[in-house]
């Protein structure tokens, strides 16, 4: 099997060649390269989203006009739009970053036993659902662990409904997590390594660098004016910690 991977992170890339080192795995870095790798012997493309000359989507249109070679997009897009746009502009699957390399496999495994022309079912090709850290579920099990009110900001974890000035705002299961930390915690200094370790509990073997980063981001664009600082060299904390705007008092 022949499997052209398109990722700019080099060590990303390196390390899912190795994990698939059984296949004939050819390597791009840009969406130029991948272009000129490209041809009739390729049977699988694992595709990025964000490349740096242009978008693993777009070329995922481009490819679909022309062949049907499988396509697994590997990207840190996790949100519930983005997952449905790949699978309908024609990806064969979508896998979110952070990512087990073991999942990987069997995600690879799993496109290849289907047979030409064969109608993808949506919980195969779906990115299967990602469960929050066993101490998470602990505090969801609890009464009162699941709701957060403070100066316009509102937090249903329980419904999953998160609103700023009223305005409801979407989040990914991982932002949800990374922001249930931090509120469940106001007024502590959580470490990024602690971060990490029960954000991304779930056996993930390849964790970017820069996924907690990239996530805190994500998090601080959707909610304006969160009062989150940035504790240099040590990791992040919820600053106010007013206990009475709480609507229902988290367990920690």
């Amino acid at each position: 099997m022949k499997i052209l991977i398109v990722e700019d992170d080099r060590a990303l890339n390196d390390g899912i060649a190795l994990s698939l080192r059984g296949e004939e795995n050819v390597q791009a870095f840009s969406l130029v390269q991948a272009r000129g790798l490209f041809d009739e012997s390729i049977d699988l493309i694992i595709l990025d989203v964000n490349l740096p000359d242009g978008s693993g989507l777009d070329y995922c249109k481009e490819i679909r006009k022309r062949s049907k070679v499988a396509i697994i997009f590997l990207t840190a897009n996790d949100m519930e739009t983005d997952i449905v746009t790949g699978l309908e502009i024609g990806a064969d699957d979508y896998i979110t970053k952070p990512f087990s390399l073991m999942v990987l496999r069997a995600r690879v495994n799993a496109v290849f036993r289907r047979k030409p022309g064969q109608a993808v079912s949506e919980q195969e090709s779906g990115q299967p659902e990602e469960k929050l850290s066993g101490s998470l579920q602990r505090d969801a099990k609890q009464p009162g662990a699941n709701c957060f009110r403070q100066e316009g900001f509102f937090f249903d974890f329980e419904s999953m409904r998160f609103t700023v000035e009223g305005v409801a705002v979407e989040l990914s299961k991982t932002e949800q997590k990374l922001l249930k930390l931090l509120v469940s915690n106001c007024g502590i200094t959580l470490s990024r390594n602690m971060l990490i370790d029960r954000i991304w509990s779930d056996g993930a073997e390849f964790v970017e660098e820069n996924a907690l980063s990239v996530t805190m981001n994500r998090l601080r664009s959707k909610l304006p004016g969160a009062p989150v600082k940035t504790v240099y060299g040590i990791g992040y904390v919820w600053e106010k910690c007013e206990k009475d705007l709480h609507c229902k008092a988290f367990s920690h």
